[in-house]
């Protein structure tokens, strides 16, 4: 449930990045989350996505402008406090995965924010059992198929129980049953989450509103059904539904069924 009497999840004014290059990856942005809200962020290759979602936890820091979680500005002193609050979920799994079993991976970021004992094996198999990997536990991660890896990635994160998820090209180079396997596990989540995306198909699928970025600025904002049968703003900023995708039908779908479906 959406709650309006808390502060905003994420609260972007006025972020501008540029790369040590030059490149102006965002050229202010301005962005509002509220808690509990299932936001998908759009856009082309280079539109500015993946920077900003690196804004979020701290992994980059705006040029100017500001980054608020949960009413918190990020700077040096609130890094940490700011990391507890927002779990990134990698497009490789790779990035999260190193450690000799799929539990010890899971116990690593808990662990480092001094989580131990009882509470961090709880949180291992609390983990483990809502991704549906608990029978997996003690095997090394390079032995699990794809749609495990990215499920023991997104473990990694919960284990940590973020308040805000975000999600860089969940379902990439994930096949038809690990893709819904993934937003099975996704959707059962109840938690404020980004979902940044090429895939708008998956993207209808998980989320209820729309973002789309293009060359570092904020263009669209809107229901993800209204924005996603507006053929004509996809097309200028080089987005594009599969063939046979019909995003009016989906929007009747939705309102029977209080989420989007993303059906064919």
């Amino acid at each position: 449930m959406i709650d309006d009497r808390l502060p905003a999840a994420v609260e972007a004014r006025g972020v501008r990045f540029v790369y040590p290059d030059g490149h102006v990856a965002l050229d202010g942005v301005d962005l509002t989350i509220t808690a509990g809200e299932r936001v998908a962020l759009l856009g082309p290759n280079g539109a500015g996505k993946t920077t900003l979602m690196l804004h979020l936890n701290g992994v980059l820091r705006a040029t100017s402008g500001e980054v608020r979680i949960n009413g918190t500005q990020i700077g040096k002193k609130t890094l940490r406090q700011v990391r507890r609050q927002v779990g990134l979920v990698f497009q490789d799994p790779d990035d999260q995965l190193f450690m000799p079993t799929l539990a010890e991976d899971v116990a690593f970021g808990p662990a480092n924010f001094g989580v131990a004992g009882a509470e961090l094996t709880r949180r291992v198999a609390d983990a483990l059992a809502t991704v549906g990997m608990a029978d997996q536990a003690e095997r090394s991660p390079h032995h699990l198929s794809g749609g495990q890896r990215r499920r023991g990635a997104l473990a990694t994160v919960l284990a940590c129980r973020p308040d805000i998820l975000v999600l860089d090209e969940p379902s990439a180079n994930l096949d038809p049953v690990a893709r819904r396997e993934l937003a099975e596990t996704l959707l059962g989540i109840e938690t404020t989450m980004l979902v940044v995306t090429h895939d708008l198909p998956y993207a209808a699928q998980l989320c209820d509103r729309a973002i789309i970025v293009d060359a570092g600025r904020v263009v669209v904002d809107g229901p993800i059904h209204q924005v996603l049968a507006d053929e004509t703003t996809l097309s200028a900023h080089r987005l594009e539904l599969p063939w046979g995708f019909d995003a009016r039908a989906m929007s009747a779908d939705r309102a029977g069924r209080g989420r989007p479906t993303g059906r064919q």
